[in-house]
């Protein structure tokens, strides 16, 4: 018989207590567990940087480091970032990964540093260099602005000129954003290594950053200028003669399903040859004999992204490849069909935009000696990679 105390007294549970085998990450101490440098990776000079430090092999790869494996994966069984994701190939791309069985440690043999993992980014952007560059860019072109906003230089564009911007400064920021989008977003999710990614989506930054500085520069000349159609660029995109090249050149670029094509077709082809031909060649020509000195400083900031940086980064990609201890014949072959397929699409594009260098004022020089230009400039960039000039830039 139990008493009414007895009653009331609440049934203790057994429950399981903790158990620390500090097995726990960052449990373990070893020399280099205070260290703020790495040596897992060897650094491209004879120190490293802080650059690599943050980006080298940050997205680890089961060929060098992930004892289980990639830790994630996809409907199809493939984990991770497949290297056939690109017809391209490195040094080791070949090669099987070590095979994994109870025992083996995750190991299977020594791998070496395949080629993609030798990449390094010239200009060494991460996630803080990335911030600092494009809010520099931002605050000097918001400058530049309000600073002819407030001294009325708007006031002095002529007619014609103000149809020139409306119609064609402002259809340019399609193209940005397509490709920055949906090219360059896309290829960096497809490439192999953590030093690629962060190369990749800088450049995918810069043109959505590109795109939305025209937009905003658009908004502004929609309230400065009387008649001035913010609207106008759609037209001139979606039916201009003069656009449809460029149009269907850059829709075509964003459907490209190798990484590696997408990057080169891009940064090698279309921009020398069309890009730098319609900002360099005749906006920034043409302005400023049309009493425009706003202008040339918006499309000249996304004239220094590329040629200055995300060119740089895409020529030591693929000097890597052209190089390649195994595979630089493979490679230059198929950089030589990927010329021959967008070579003649962007001269095609390049040329029909030959109309509008005929509307402004003022003109600027001639579009045979810009196309001219543009076409030497691509051969130059191939020379550098070490591959042969399509006939199409001789002509």
């Amino acid at each position: 018989m139990t008493t009414a105390q007895e009653q009331t007294v609440p049934k203790q549970r057994s429950l399981p207590q903790p158990v620390f085998t500090d097995a726990e990450a960052g449990a373990r101490e070893f020399p280099d567990s205070t260290a703020r440098r790495f040596n897992y990776f060897t650094p491209a000079k004879r120190k490293q940087t802080h650059y690599e430090d943050v980006t080298v092999e940050v997205q680890p790869d089961p060929r060098h480091y992930l004892a289980q494996g990639w830790l994630y994966g996809f409907s199809d069984g493939r984990g991770g970032y497949p290297l056939d994701w690109t017809a391209c190939k490195a040094w080791g791309s070949d090669r099987p990964e070590p095979e994994r069985f109870p025992g083996s440690g995750g190991r299977g043999y020594d791998w070496p540093a395949h080629g993609w993992h030798e990449f390094r980014d010239p200009n060494e952007e991460w996630e803080l260099s990335l911030y600092r560059y494009n809010s520099n860019v931002v605050r000097q072109v918001a400058q530049n602005v309000e600073n002819a906003r407030q001294a009325k230089a708007f006031a002095q564009w002529s007619p014609n000129w103000v149809r020139f911007v409306e119609r064609n400064v402002g259809a340019w920021m399609h193209v940005d954003h397509g490709l920055g989008l949906y090219l360059f977003a896309n290829a960096n999710r497809r490439a192999p290594t953590n030093m690629h990614n962060n190369a990749i989506s800088v450049n995918s930054m810069h043109r959505i950053r590109a795109a939305q500085d025209l937009a905003l520069y658009n908004l502004t000349l929609s309230e400065e200028i009387d008649g001035f159609d913010g609207v106008a660029h759609l037209d001139a995109w979606n039916n201009d003669p003069a656009w449809q090249g460029v149009r269907d050149t850059a829709e075509a670029l964003t459907a490209i399903d190798d990484w590696c094509e997408a990057v080169f077709a891009a940064n090698v082809v279309f921009e020398p040859l069309v890009g730098e031909l319609f900002r360099s060649h005749l906006v920034q020509h043409a302005a400023p004999r049309n009493g425009d000195f706003v202008t040339p400083t918006i499309v000249g900031a996304e004239e220094y992204d590329f040629a200055e940086r995300d060119l740089r980064y895409t020529r030591a990609m693929f000097e890597l490849l052209t190089g390649d201890r195994e595979f630089a014949d493979h490679n230059k072959t198929l950089l030589g069909q990927w010329l021959s397929a967008w070579v003649p699409r962007c001269i095609t594009a390049a040329r029909k935009l030959q109309p509008l260098w005929s509307q402004p004022d003022a003109k600027p020089p001639r579009f045979e000696d810009a196309l001219d230009a543009a076409k030497s400039r691509v051969a130059g960039i191939l020379s550098d990679l070490d591959l042969a000039t399509p006939k199409e830039l001789a002509q």
